[in-house]
């Protein structure tokens, strides 16, 4: 199974939502750092190899359709080559406000004080901490990195290939890029940065153990993924809206609901 999406957004970029929508779609699993801590030793192994410059990208991504978040999105370039047919989804924000969401999770001593020392804490520091090339707490250069490496994406993919993406979008400029019908249910909506955190709190941080990582990170996928699909007052759903193809289905065939969006610059 080769990879059909690639998500080029760097996390807390509402990755989360994303990976739920794409495999609602029909375009799972889809892969993100949480299947990292679920999926135990061997799938940390995997990836270890990776940031030790020996990926085996078939092997990574065997039993994925799709794939969101770090560590993946720093191998944009490099997956986009591998796998020549998958289209790309940028999700993006505001950059003061992305920053201030990972200054709270991903690059906290909260979050990653647990992993020191640990093979998921240099995952974690390869992936996320150590990306930029400089200091995380310096909110004006992490800013400019954000958006120079979102440019970076749109400069070097054709848009043909390219959908630059916010969760507020909704389904339609998503479902027109991929060619599937769009559903008859809300977009997911996730808000993970209470979460994240809780979790970390009540495991005194993130787990370093692989096992104890498996079980916390499944049922806080699971978690999550009933949150994101729950009804939400005051939500309602375009009548235009098509029902979505079975599970495991594409759809390809079907009408395309709007054409694709051509990337735009980040400000």
């Amino acid at each position: 199974m080769a990879l059909e999406v690639i998500g080029a957004g760097f996390s807390r970029t509402a990755t989360f939502s994303l990976k739920f929508a794409l495999e609602h779609l029909g375009f799972g699993p889809c892969h993100h750092f949480s299947e990292i801590f679920a999926g135990g030793q061997r799938k940390l192994s995997q990836w270890l190899d990776v940031i030790d410059g020996r990926p085996d990208w078939d092997t990574v991504f065997d039993g994925f359709r799709a794939t969101v978040d770090t560590p993946a999105c720093n191998y944009w370039r490099e997956l986009a080559d591998h796998y020549p047919a998958a289209k790309v989804v940028l999700t993006v924000r505001n950059a003061d406000r992305w920053f201030e969401s990972a200054s709270e999770t991903i690059f906290s001593d909260r979050l990653q004080g647990s992993l020191a020392g640990s093979p998921m804490g240099a995952l974690m520091a390869a992936a996320i901490l150590d990306v930029s090339g400089g200091p995380i707490t310096d909110r004006a250069f992490m800013t400019g990195w954000f958006q120079r490496r979102n440019q970076e994406v749109i400069d070097a993919l054709p848009p043909r290939r390219l959908l630059v993406f916010s969760p507020q979008d909704g389904w339609r400029p998503l479902c027109a890029f991929l060619e599937v019908p769009v559903p008859d249910c809300p977009f997911p909506r996730v808000n993970s940065r209470d979460e994240l955190t809780q979790v970390s709190d009540d495991n005194q941080g993130l787990p370093a153990d692989p096992e104890v990582g498996m079980r916390v990170a499944r049922e806080y996928i699971d978690q999550l993924k009933a949150r994101a699909f729950a009804a939400r007052p005051g939500i309602t759903v375009d009548q235009n809206s098509t029902t979505r193809p079975p599970d495991g289905t594409i759809g390809r065939s079907d009408p395309v609901v709007s054409k694709t969006r051509p990337a735009r610059s980040i400000e």
